[in-house]
């Protein structure tokens, strides 16, 4: 049985205890978060609605129970809900850490504005339009994520091609003469990585994670199956980064006998020996790209004349 009223509806339920609810600006039904136990009760809190309407001080009660929540708080709960790779989710801390906890962490999510992004965009280094994209649309994204979970009414996040960036300048390829350059300036043992990169296509973490049993001379394939990336300090083995990277390459013939020389002179006995491990010392601890870039790899580039190649 219900009754309506000036403003609002009342309903007592078959539990004796009574439902209040009204149409809001929105033009949807909201009901108390609560039933009462008097009709008073019942219409005291309609009362108290209805002079947030009058003050224009009103939003949904399923938003205002979230009032309180911080933006550090619900991009925590963002974060631990998503299945990411973890260099992506060290990523994403970092920036957290960085740019937008600084600025955002004890402002309530509903009170984030388009006005406050803007404002603290204008405070991010220009110069640096990687970080600054990659900031941004985190934002974006965290708050996309608190519109769909009717958190907030829109995303503030409205700055054109904030989240874009482009490289600074073309990177060209190195020719068949410079990477030989390039290997020729590398330790014997490691100058089939950067072969394996060119020919084949693989990523530094892909390379770093090859073993014995990864190889097929035979037929001149090669399994990329795992990648190795590092996370404060610890070696972490998972799939490539997307899954199209889950994939059979095949091998040049002129690298067949490279590789099988290779594998005579610098690699382990057994299937899950690394091929290109940290050290000889150390045949079981993968290469670190701090390692490999610094020792190795910079001095070589240089010495081929090719100081901004990327691996």
């Amino acid at each position: 049985m219900g009754r309506r009223r000036g403003f609002g509806y009342l309903r007592r339920l078959p539990s004796k205890r009574w439902q209040a609810s009204y149409i809001g600006p929105d033009l949807g039904r909201h009901n108390a978060p609560d039933t009462f136990e008097t009709k008073g009760d019942g219409e005291a809190w309609l009362a108290a609605e209805r002079r947030l309407l009058a003050a224009d001080d009103w939003l949904p009660p399923g938003q205002r129970r979230r009032q309180g929540l911080t933006f550090e708080a619900y991009a925590g709960h963002w974060l631990e809900a998503r299945e990411l790779k973890p260099s992506t989710r060290a990523l994403y801390r970092g920036i957290l850490r960085r740019e937008l906890l600084p600025e955002f962490g004890e402002t309530s999510v509903t009170r984030i504005g388009a006005a406050d992004v803007r404002a603290w965009y204008a405070t991010l280094d220009p110069g640096r339009k990687t970080r600054r994209a990659h900031a941004y649309s985190l934002l974006r994204a965290i708050l996309d994520t608190a519109v769909t979970e009717e958190v907030i009414p829109s995303n503030p996040c409205t700055i054109r091609g904030a989240g874009q960036t482009k490289r600074a300048r073309r990177i060209e390829p190195a020719t068949l003469d410079e990477l030989a350059a390039l290997v020729a300036a590398m330790p014997e043992r490691l100058r089939l990585m950067p072969l394996l990169a060119a020919w084949c296509g693989l990523r530094f973490g892909e390379v770093s994670e090859l073993r014995r049993r990864d190889l097929d001379l035979e037929r001149g394939r090669l399994a990329v199956a795992r990648g190795v990336v590092r996370v404060d300090g610890t070696d972490v083995v998972g799939t490539p980064k997307s899954a199209a990277g889950v994939r059979v390459v095949a091998i040049p013939p002129h690298l067949v006998p490279v590789i099988t020389a290779h594998l005579a002179e610098h690699v382990g006995p057994g299937r899950e020996a690394l091929l290109f491990p940290h050290s000889a010392a150390e045949p079981k601890r993968h290469m670190t790209h701090a390692r490999y870039y610094g020792r190795f790899h910079m001095p070589a580039r240089e010495a081929a004349g090719l100081p901004d190649l990327r691996f």
